[in-house]
């Protein structure tokens, strides 16, 4: 089995990937077995004056650390369960010390295998205006819905103020259920949960449209490459 990386920028959904790929393997293995994994983790506070002022240079120097830290460790491939991340990684100029899998290259390939026309997009404000997702989608093939700039702010809110603070309501799961809703009467048939956290509040039973959950999505890949089900692969960063 090949060495998993985890290349961690944001703690909550970085663990909810970690913990995925481990019932993953026991899903397909037998209970307690799994590959390996290694998970390396910077506090991503420094990043954020960063990711106001657009410095992906920066961000990538500061992911390139986590990056070289799992190399050392002797990973064969890394994951980034963080999709915000990936505008940084997509914009990269020198190569990571290791090949990774693309988020939401993953999850918009997903979306084509179920035959999903039009997706709505749920993350950080970063992620919902960027240019990852539109191009992974585009390539794909399948239409992308973007929300409101008043649900972007709710959505982002939530995030940083309380999802990665490990808060939990009942209330900021209407507030994302009411905006899945209002996309699913546009025309919307799934909804891509594309911040990794959003797993944690969001699930397949309360939401009003299919969920694509890039966290687990991502998970299950990993262990597929690993298990030498998927060919390993070759992206460093730089556009997939």
């Amino acid at each position: 089995m090949l060495h998993i990386g985890v290349l961690a920028h944001s703690a909550d959904g970085a663990a909810l990937c970690y913990l995925e790929m481990c019932r993953e393997g026991a899903r397909l293995l037998g209970a307690h077995e799994h590959p390996e994994i290694t998970l390396s983790i910077l506090p991503m506070g420094p990043t954020l004056a960063l990711w106001e002022r657009g410095d992906l240079e920066a961000i990538n120097a500061h992911l390139m650390r986590s990056a070289q830290r799992l190399a050392d460790a002797g990973c064969d491939f890394f994951v980034c369960p963080d999709n915000t991340a990936h505008i940084a990684l997509d914009a990269a100029t020198s190569p990571y010390p290791l090949p990774g899998l693309h988020i939401a290259e993953i999850v918009a390939q997903c979306a084509k295998a179920d035959g999903r026309k039009r997706v709505a997009l749920l993350g950080t404000n970063w992620t919902m205006q960027g240019p990852a997702y539109p191009a992974a989608f585009a390539r794909a093939g399948v239409e992308l819905a973007i929300p409101r700039d008043d649900e972007r702010a709710v959505i982002d809110r939530i995030i940083f103020d309380e999802l990665c603070q490990g808060i939990i309501t009942d209330a900021s799961r209407d507030a994302y259920v009411a905006i899945i809703e209002r996309m699913k009467a546009e025309g919307a048939d799934a909804v891509a949960l594309s911040c990794t956290e959003i797993p944690l509040l969001i699930t397949p039973d309360v939401s009003p449209l299919p969920t694509l959950d890039s966290t687990r999505l991502l998970a299950r890949e990993a262990v597929a490459v690993a298990l030498g089900n998927r060919r390993p692969p070759s992206w460093r960063g730089g556009k997939p």
